[in-house]
């Protein structure tokens, strides 16, 4: 019970990383509020929860809309008395190069990836102040430390996410407040094998190219669950303006 009475708010809370993270702090002891837009799959993680004697709810958000953001906190509060623990976990991943990468696309990955990550800390940011406490995690991504092949738009936003939770750490970790990052590597979530369809891979083959990580394979949301409760709790005390790798050794090939 890591984290028995207090509260988490995590975007992008409905599949994924997310919802797994939500489903571990969830029996840590937490007080959850999930973001996300699809309703059916937010009520569905939600309600697992509460059937497992937790406390959850949902709130349909787009991270990219500055009065949602500041609903969503709000709201979390207003159920829950507190926020103690921000997860920012809402992405987006379209494979391009500069030559064929659209405006929109450009623009799609930036304000959910990092422009997200911001309203969302902005509006969190001042009850945690007040209470002089709390600790923000953002999700990046090991593209956020080194590049990638056909995927600027989205290194861009994730290195963005590194280095906005470095400053973000700076400002406030006098005011009780730390801001950590996870930068994971490929993981089995339902965004990797709709990078295979959009690079035109056979998912046997996109797999197989995971698999030349050092550890041999892709992780688990669990996994990064786990890297999520670690600096989401006390055990992680001494931690802020880090970027923890977890990425089967990717990063280090």
């Amino acid at each position: 019970m890591r984290l028995q009475n207090k509260v988490a708010l995590i975007t992008g809370g409905t599949s994924g990383i997310g919802e797994a993270t939500a489903m571990l702090f969830a029996k840590e002891g937490a007080k959850i509020a999930i973001t996300g837009r699809n309703e059916k799959r937010g009520h569905a993680v939600t309600e697992q929860i509460l059937n497992e004697g937790g406390h959850a709810i949902f709130l349909r958000t787009d991270v990219r809309k500055v009065n949602e953001c500041r609903r969503a906190v709000d709201e979390t509060m207003s159920a829950f008395g507190a926020l103690d623990i921000l997860f920012n976990n809402a992405g987006v991943f379209y494979p391009h190069t500069t030559l064929d990468c659209s405006e929109a696309e450009w623009d799609l990955q930036i304000d959910i990836n990092l422009k997200g990550t911001f309203l969302m800390s902005k509006f969190a940011l001042p009850g945690m102040i007040e209470r002089r406490r709390g600790v923000i995690i953002n999700n990046s991504s090991g593209w956020g430390i080194v590049g990638g092949d056909a995927a600027i738009a989205y290194c861009a936003s994730k290195g963005g996410v590194v280095l906005l939770t470095k400053a973000m750490a700076i400002d406030h970790g006098r005011q009780g407040i730390r801001v950590n990052c996870i930068c994971p590597g490929d993981v089995d979530t339902p965004m990797l094998p709709e990078d295979a369809r959009l690079r035109g891979q056979k998912w046997e083959d996109y797999l197989a190219s995971c698999g030349n990580r050092p550890l041999g394979r892709i992780g688990t949301s669990d996994e990064i669950a786990k890297a999520a409760l670690f600096l989401a709790s006390d055990d992680s005390s001494f931690m802020t303006g880090a970027a923890l790798v977890v990425d089967g050794g990717g990063t280090a090939d």
